[in-house]
């Protein structure tokens, strides 16, 4: 595998945390705001940005602190959303 097909796996990759993020933040019924202070941040922008798969991405402390503040096994964040 070259380095553009591995960096753009990794980008598809975001897209699909992101998108778990936001199915699982809502069906909690819970703002990109509440969210944004569940793991430590006092704007929307991180979740925001990331949810949509551009700009800003999730590292692996957010990742583990969403997963605590939406209830969820941390690897449902890797899932294709169906």
């Amino acid at each position: 595998m070259n380095l553009a097909d591995l960096n753009q796996e990794v980008q598809e990759l975001h897209v699909v945390i992101g998108k778990n993020v936001k199915k699982y933040r809502e069906l909690k019924g819970l703002s990109q705001l509440a969210l944004s202070g569940d793991i430590g941040h006092a704007s929307t922008t991180l979740v925001s940005q990331a949810e949509l798969g551009k700009g800003k991405r999730f590292n692996v402390e957010h990742l583990y602190k969403l997963s605590k503040a939406l209830d969820i096994d941390i690897c449902e964040l890797f899932i294709e959303p169906a």
